[in-house]
């Protein structure tokens, strides 16, 4: 599920202002040096996983600590015609508590003796070329696209490696495209893990390709069209309708409506029956409406899945589901699954405290084949308090809690119908450069 998901007026407001292109960012640049940039993202996580009526014998929870750094060195273009530059990642992970009895969380890699690592680390680079406002990257990058997206939802975060193609030359409108071989799991250190028990089975990602591009009408009127193909797994096609509008200086509206079909490619991997008879060809959409007054605003959602197969995704990126319903737990993505939302966001610097906002969503789920039953039925519920220190030796800090409530009806999702989930996450960012 995805944990880095855009808000709706966040996307708006993003392809409404960084996709009009102006000047040219090549004819701007000041050089490989003067450009650069260095950061260092350091981020503490506890995460429990309480599985609630769990068979006697199995494990009946999940709880670790850690301690992730996330170091990235982004120089500038080198001056002239075509500017070279050079991306380098850097990441390492360190186990703060955990034990044998309470591993696999994802946040740890865990031996074969079914402990987490002390620690682990992993990195690359990519180097990059600009012309005008087109930028070509080869190596390892992280991702973005609704068709090949990576994930970050723990300790550290996925990296895929490839090429990439990001083109802003036209007022209003981005067009990308990409071509990659691999992915580094979020809890591992060896390519090709997000499909792959062990280095080198080959199960994992083979061959992932993508083109597809955001326009902007209007800067409150954005849509979006993408293609993928994952080798032997499937063929993807996704779009998207975006609207915002100010009612007022305390008022809005927004509107975001996305959809994915899927169809199973070559040797469908990846299949609709739990048999391996049948493969994928399902359409999955979700419509999203929210309405902000002041300090509050109210979200209702709606999502349905429908043909043959679950909505799937990860093995090209665990990311890769921009869905409404898409939430900290369940994906509500079922085969013939609806589900429904209701959300609650607050923000309070609206009365007198900056950084301090609040969230909580309920999600009902019902009419899902999962294979032991035709009717499955899962709701969730989440709860959330966030802070981010505004000023003094602290700045940007921030401070999260976040608990899940999980329940369906037979114990077919995830090996459990009762799951209570807590995260304490602190982050910290520090410019270097």
């Amino acid at each position: 599920m995805r944990v880095m998901k855009w808000s709706m007026i966040a996307l708006a407001v993003s392809a409404g202002t960084s996709q009009f292109a102006m000047a040219s960012a090549q004819d701007d640049s000041k050089g490989f040096i003067e450009d650069s940039t260095a950061s260092i993202l350091t981020r503490t996580l506890y995460f429990s996983r309480d599985f609630r009526n769990n068979a006697p014998g199995t494990q009946s929870r999940r709880e670790e600590t850690g301690l992730g750094f996330h170091g990235l060195f982004s120089s500038g273009y080198t001056q002239g015609t075509i500017g070279v530059g050079v991306d380098a990642i850097g990441l390492l992970g360190i186990k703060l508590d955990s034990g044998k009895g309470r591993a696999g969380t994802g946040l740890f890699p865990n031996g074969s003796d079914g402990r987490a690592q002390d620690d682990y680390s992993k990195g690359g680079a990519a180097i990059k070329f600009r012309i005008s406002d087109t930028v070509l990257k080869v190596g390892d990058q992280y991702t973005t696209a609704p068709v090949f997206a990576s994930d970050d939802s723990r300790l550290l975060p996925e990296l895929p490696q490839g090429i990439s193609l990001t083109s802003n030359e036209i007022k209003g409108l981005k067009l990308e495209a990409g071509h990659f071989t691999s992915i580094v799991a979020q809890d591992h250190t060896y390519k090709d893990s997000i499909a792959s028990s062990e280095p080198g089975t080959g199960t994992g990602l083979r061959d992932a390709n993508f083109v597809g591009g955001v326009y902007s009408w209007t800067p409150e009127f954005t849509t979006s069209l993408y293609y993928s193909k994952v080798e032997d797994y499937w063929k993807k096609l996704y779009a998207n309708v975006n609207w915002t509008h100010a009612l007022s200086d305390d008022q809005s509206l927004a509107v975001d409506f996305n959809i994915y079909s899927t169809k199973s490619d070559g040797a469908g991997l990846q299949r609709a029956e739990k048999d391996g008879t049948t493969k994928l060809d399902n359409r999955a959409y979700s419509l999203q409406g929210a309405y902000t007054l002041g300090a509050h605003t109210f979200t209702l959602a709606y999502q349905k899945v429908s043909g043959d197969g679950d909505y799937g995704y990860g093995v090209d990126g665990g990311g890769t589901i921009f869905l409404a319903n898409s939430i900290a737990r369940s994906d509500f993505n079922a085969e013939d699954e609806k589900s429904w939302q209701a959300r609650y966001d607050l923000n309070m610097a609206t009365f007198g405290v900056p950084g301090l906002s609040f969230m909580t969503r309920y999600v009902n789920g019902s009419g899902a084949n999962t294979g032991t039953t035709s009717n499955g039925k899962e709701w969730e519920r989440d709860i959330e308090a966030k802070y981010v220190i505004q000023s003094g030796p602290a700045k940007d800090l921030s401070l999260r809690v976040r608990q899940a409530t999980y329940r369906s009806s037979d114990g077919v999702y995830y090996g459990s119908a009762s799951i209570d989930e807590l995260r304490l996450i602190a982050q910290y960012p520090l410019n270097i450069l």
